[in-house]
């Protein structure tokens, strides 16, 4: 699970520039040796935060901590572990006063009518996860690197920690530090480091699910199952859709607080709430390392509306778990529009 590589690509951001110094030439300097740590900072961030949008804003806080801070740089580690004692410090700070982030498997047991589905949740009430468009690694090799450490049910089980074991968890096994640099960061001992290490890991083992039967990256079979998928949507076919999921699958669709779980009460939900109302445009994308889509509605105007990320956990026997943003806000994330061009409502629409 270690992190060598991987991270995102993100246009440079104005921190720096806000409090640019009277010497252009150290800001050039600063620049250079520091931008290209951006991508795995955030990948690190989102981690924590379990956020993209929150990332950002701690990528953007780390790098003004540093450049505030680096003329006391002395060079006794890497300039790379400077920066992640620095982004992780600002993540613990910034969870001090945040809720965590969820998911709707959470937070209660599955909905156990799907013909009549429980409750939305109003305004701010509760902190959603959201997903980490794989579009933003630069290098494609990379999220091979990391997929393991930011697939979806490994940072939402990352949630349930608190934020230190959090940090300890992710520095020690995702990392690969070693437990005295852990615990120089932390304040700690490398004895207390060790204890919470031992009880983060127990606490994500009962909250993880297992990942013995999950495609790889190059297995045809991913490409096949998402190409199926996308036609089941767009095609309103139910029956051809149930076929896809594994007896046990999930589905949840935050900010939706209910959620169902086996496949004829997802395939009964599905049919009698989603599939049978405006028709649906499909396009592949990719999240968290997996196969994903993002879905659009047939609007009363005639177009194409964003309405929902969907990220799937794709096993050997079938999709074991859909998990639906049911958030526009997310599209553009993933360099998406809001509205497709394109006539809506006129039968599956064709990419």
């Amino acid at each position: 699970m270690a992190d060598t590589n991987g991270g995102l690509a993100v246009t440079p951001r104005t921190a720096v520039d806000r409090a640019r110094p009277a010497t252009p030439r150290d800001d050039e300097e600063f620049i250079r040796l520091v931008e290209p740590h951006r991508r795995e900072l955030l990948v690190h961030c989102y981690r924590m935060l379990g956020s993209v949008h929150d990332a950002e804003d701690l990528v953007q806080e780390t790098y003004l901590r540093a450049w505030r801070g680096y003329d006391r740089f002395e060079g006794r580690s890497s300039l790379r572990i400077w920066l992640y004692r620095i982004a992780t410090s600002a993540c613990l700070s910034a969870l001090e006063h945040r809720s965590r982030r969820v998911l709707p498997t959470g937070l209660g047991g599955p909905n156990p009518d799907a013909d009549r589905p429980g409750p939305t949740p109003g305004g701010g009430e509760v902190q959603w996860l959201q997903p980490l468009p794989d579009l933003l690694v630069s290098d494609p090799a990379a999220i091979v690197a990391v997929r393991d450490s930011v697939r979806l049910a490994f940072v939402a089980a990352l949630q349930h920690l608190s934020a230190k074991q959090r940090a300890v968890l992710i520095l020690r096994d995702v990392m690969e530090w070693p437990a005295a640099e852990v615990a120089d960061l932390l304040g700690t001992t490398t004895i207390a480091v060790n204890s919470a290490l031992r009880r983060a890991r127990a606490q994500l083992e009962k909250a993880a699910p297992s990942d013995e039967e999950l495609t790889e990256p190059d297995d045809p079979r991913r490409r096949a199952m998402i190409e199926q998928y996308t036609a089941a949507f767009e095609n309103a076919d139910v029956p051809g859709l149930v076929r896809l999921l594994r007896e046990e699958v999930v589905l949840e669709m935050p900010p939706n607080l209910f959620w169902f779980q086996g496949r004829e009460a997802v395939g009964r939900f599905l049919g009698t709430n989603v599939l049978g109302g405006p028709a649906f445009a499909m396009l592949t994308i990719a999240a968290n390392g997996q196969e994903a889509a993002a879905g659009y509605r047939a609007g009363p105007d005639g177009r194409w509306h964003a309405h929902a990320i969907q990220v799937l956990t794709l096993t050997t026997t079938g999709i074991s778990h859909i998990v639906s943003f049911n958030d526009p806000g997310l599209f553009d994330g993933f360099g998406l529009p809001a509205v497709l061009d394109g006539v809506a409502g006129a039968g599956p629409w064709r990419r």
